[in-house]
């Protein structure tokens, strides 16, 4: 612990320095540090205008209570600040002299997460937090897809805090920590050997080492021996093993050659000129000793409190003291513990601390609201061949990156999972594939496998007299996906229920989750509840719930003929045939004598010729263009109509059509009739919960049949109106029954059958992984064929009449493209109509000259307008009238023409003398 620092104007700063790495006090990093750094600021002028700094040094030998005592003996004299320690046990005690002593205490290596600023307002911490260094673990964990670790740790505050902040990361990250190894402090290689002995016998491969140096190495050594060290194996190391090798460098082979495939993680300080410098000065004052980041947060430390002192002064502060009321009453213990003083300004001094701003040689030195260094950052080493390997960066800015930090603080923060990066690592048995990150257990314990006893529906699954004592679909399922997985599963199957009736299925899901099994395995619905407490494969067959009810033959009626349309398409045609025989009339009127005469003959033609062309059997023959172009459209159209009529009519009355007087699952909430389901399943729960349909109507079903029993038996006999059931059962069912019954309605849930593991089991992703390939090579549908090729196929649902009818759905373009061909060729006619009016209008000229014999009273009206009942004579006269009536119209005018001509000529000539 270092002695102190005597300064001018009576003023001192206590430095201590704790040796947890080393137990000799000649090997602390930190001291060659503060030594440089007492020696910059005594050499800098602008730095508190020439006050000298004088270090005296003094170890505690790595132990708690000496280094209390020395800090309390330290305290005795008036201090105003403290730096150290760099145990975080001391730094736990310490910092409750500092807060009733009002001293600042800045600790360059205390890393436990537990040392708050609200627990101990006077520690700041000049390092960085092992709670983000634990994100940084959880991070990378999580980057390399694996949910369970094993940590080993110290067994002391740092280690079992430090744990403790992983186990909460890892759970956000649906990750956890299977099991907690600690050691204790100096633990001996036989303690150490019989927990790693303890820890290979579990599932989890990855280990998590957050421990001291003093035994940290002596773990892998343990475990190279074990033969830990090898392919399969993960082990990730928090900061301490890259200080030790730091410190102990160059290091020898035989300690590399323990660590080789190792992933560890180190404080990231930023690279600048000033840490080259400092570097290279470190080299000239310790030319055999190695280098870790420790020293540099203690140079830092010297000169964060010089910084903040000189500010303090420069604000014309005074340095006071007071004695303790709470010590003086102790004035007569022989420990003096009176003679303690509190420094008065300490909290404006403590302000100014968490107020600078200043780069030093481990970069930016600013504090946070809960007073952490600002922007942690960590690099990602991996030890190969002769020393580590950089493959990336961690930060809380940008989470794995191969991007060093500061080049990323001016962007947006960014931690998504696409964003993580890092190079490839080498890892133990020097395999480059990340590995799987669990085995099964070492221990002699195979696989605690749970299957339904059921006592219906036993192709799905049941006992079986021969090994491994049961059978069925659902087993020889789960056999050939375990025959896929790259490693061995030991495994045993255990029937669960009495054999009498079928078992809960939700009590099995408990059973699971109570680890009494460690998976289920049998026809298990995958349901929400279910998925909230165990982890379930990928459905290796679709289920959903349907209604199965009783079916008779429906009777004919006198009006099946009209079955085979809605109601809206007998509407629709009906107004289109009468809607085409007017449009065929108007274009014909004028020109085919068939479609002129008396009005009643007229009236009666169009009704004969609209629905004759049902049968393609009108005799009237059509003249016009516009007439012939409709017609066409038209007689497509009743072929369409006609072909599909008949098509539905036969169906109709040719298949044998079913009825129920229950429609589907909504007319069964609606009525208080009983309903049937299997008993043990989760249909009664979802149509109790879910539906609200009264528990009193569910009646539990034991077997195939006790269903056919009830529905023949019919509600009113003490059966059932109706069963829900999940459709695998209900194809049995109907099978067994020789289709007496049928679906109704729809299948109104979704879902499948799926094996449940427990909660983040590693076993149930590679499951899945095995049932896909198992149905993309076809295995799935021969293990289907082989326990369910029924012999007695039957439709599954009713076909409703009703569902099979044509609507007009399916012909309303017909009738738009004959729609829109009749407007064209009426606005064609009726152009026609109205130009061959224009024409036949009387000239301005003639208007003229009958306006000046016109009588005076009848003078006000003026020229002639148009007259509707004039254009309607028009429309109704033969085309060859009205062309004659042009025809004799253009030739008098001509005749006109000639005359006037004539006439102007002779004018001419009697006007000459």
């Amino acid at each position: 612990m270092i002695r102190g620092v005597t300064m001018v104007k009576a003023m001192r700063v206590v430095l201590l320095c704790v040796s947890v790495l080393w137990v000799f006090p000649e090997e602390c990093a930190a001291k060659p540090a503060f030594k440089a750094a007492m020696d910059d600021v005594n050499a800098d002028q602008t730095v508190l205008k020439g006050t000298k700094l004088n270090i005296v040094f003094q170890d505690s030998n790595c132990s708690g209570f000496i280094g209390t005592m020395g800090a309390l003996q330290l305290m005795e004299t008036q201090v105003v600040a403290a730096i150290g320690p760099q145990s975080s046990s001391i730094a736990h005690m310490i910092s409750y002299v500092a807060n009733e002593l009002h001293v600042p205490l800045l600790s360059f290596g205390a890393t436990d997460p537990t040392l708050s600023s609200l627990q101990y307002p006077y520690f700041l911490r000049t390092t960085q937090n092992d709670h983000f260094q634990m994100n940084a673990v959880t991070d990378f964990i999580s980057y390399s897809g694996w949910r369970q670790v094993i940590a080993i740790f110290v067994d002391d505050e740092c280690g079992r805090n430090g744990i403790s902040v992983l186990g909460d990361a890892l759970a956000k990250k649906r990750a956890r920590i299977s099991h907690k190894a600690a050691i204790t402090p100096g633990a001996d290689t036989s303690s150490i050997k019989d927990l790693l002995v303890s820890v290979n016998l579990m599932a989890s491969r990855v280990y998590v080492v957050h421990v001291n140096p003093d035994s940290g190495l002596n773990i892998f050594s343990v475990a190279k021996s074990l033969g830990m060290m090898g392919n399969g194996y993960v082990w990730i190391a928090t900061d301490w093993l890259p200080t030790a090798l730091d410190s102990m460098a160059p290091v020898d082979t035989d300690t590399m050659d323990l660590l080789q495939g190792v992933v560890a993680f180190r404080h990231y300080t930023t690279e600048s000129s000033m840490k080259r410098r400092f570097m290279e000065r470190w080299k000239n004052l310790r030319p055999k000793d190695g280098f870790n980041s420790y020293a540099l947060y203690a140079y830092d430390s010297v000169w964060l409190i010089a910084r903040a002192l000189d500010v303090f002064f420069r604000q014309n502060n005074k340095v006071t003291f007071s004695n303790d009321p709470n010590l003086h009453r102790a004035k007569s213990s022989s420990l003096r513990l009176s003679a303690l003083s509190v420094f008065n300004e300490g909290e404006r001094f403590l302000e100014i601390i968490l107020g600078m701003n200043h780069t030093g040689v481990t970069g930016p030195i600013q504090f946070d609201s809960e007073r952490n260094r600002v922007n942690p950052a960590y690099e990602v080493l991996n030890i190969e061949g002769t020393g580590p390997r950089r493959v990336g960066y961690w930060s809380n800015h940008s989470g794995l990156s191969v991007v060093a930090p500061e080049t990323l603080y001016s962007k947006p923060p960014n931690t998504s999972t696409a964003n993580q990066r890092l190079y490839g690592i080498i890892w133990p048995g020097e395999v480059t594939k990340p590995p799987r990150g669990w085995v099964f257990p070492n221990n002699g314990k195979p696989l605690k496998i749970a299957v339904p006893n059921r006592v219906s529906y036993k192709d799905y699954v049941s006992k079986d007299k021969n090994p491994p004592g049961v059978r069925g679909y659902c087993i020889d399922v789960f056999e050939a996906a375990i025959e896929l997985l790259p490693y061995p599963v030991p495994r045993n199957y255990i029937l669960y229920g009495d054999g009498k009736k079928n078992p809960s299925y939700d009590n099995l899901i408990n059973e699971v989750v109570a680890d009494n099994f460690d998976v289920a395995v049998g026809d298990i619905t995958i349901v929400t509840n279910r998925t909230r407490f165990v982890d379930f494969t990928q459905p290796f067959i679709e289920s959903g719930l349907v209604v199965v009810a009783p079916v008779k033959e429906a009777k004919s009626s006198p009006w099946s003929f009209l079955k085979p349309f809605t109601i809206e398409m007998w509407a629709v045609t009906g107004a289109f045939f009468l809607f085409v025989g007017a449009i065929v009339w108007i274009l014909e009127h004028r020109f085919n004598h068939e479609f002129r005469g008396p009005p009643r003959r007229q009236l009666i033609t169009i009704f004969w010729f609209s629905f004759s062309t049902m049968f393609f059997s009108h005799r009237e023959n059509t003249v016009s263009s516009l007439g012939r172009l409709v017609l066409i459209i038209w007689l497509f159209v009743v072929l369409i109509i006609n072909s599909s009529y008949t098509a539905s009519l036969t169906s109709i009355l040719t298949v044998q059509q079913l009825t129920s007087r229950i429609e589907g699952i909504d007319s069964l909430i609606t009525s208080n009739e009983p309903i049937g389901v299997q008993d043990g399943t989760f249909a009664r729960n979802y149509l109790v919960n879910e539906l609200n349909i009264s528990p009193h109507r569910i009646v539990p079903l034991r077997d195939e049949e006790h269903y056919l029993s009830a529905l023949q038996l019919g509600p009113k006999a003490g059966g059932v109106a109706a069963i829900v059931d999940e459709l695998p059962y209900i194809e049995v069912l109907l099978t067994n029954s020789n289709c007496k019954y049928r679906t109704v309605g729809q299948e109104f849930t979704r879902t499948g059958w799926g094996f449940a593991f427990q909660r983040d089991s590693p076993l149930a992703l590679d499951m899945s992984t095995a049932i896909l390939q198992l149905s993309e090579e076809g295995e799935l549908e021969k293990i289907h064929r082989k326990w369910l090729n029924y012999k007695h196929e039957c439709s599954m649902q009713i076909q409703n009449s009703e569902n099979s009818q044509l609507s007009l759905k399916s012909f309303w373009g017909l009738f738009l493209i004959c729609g829109v061909t009749c407007f064209i060729a009426l606005t064609v006619f009726f152009w026609r109509v109205f130009w061959q009016y224009q024409k036949l209008l009387p000239d301005t000229g003639d208007e003229e000259r009958a306006s000046e014999v016109t009588e005076p009273s009848r003078s006000g009206r003026g020229l002639r307008a148009p007259s509707f009942k004039e254009l309607v004579k028009i429309v109704d006269k033969r085309e060859a009238e009205i062309k004659e009536i042009l025809k004799q119209k253009s030739n008098n005018n001509k005749l006109k023409s000639s005359q006037s001509g004539a006439g102007s000529s002779h004018s001419q000539h009697t006007e000459i003398p």
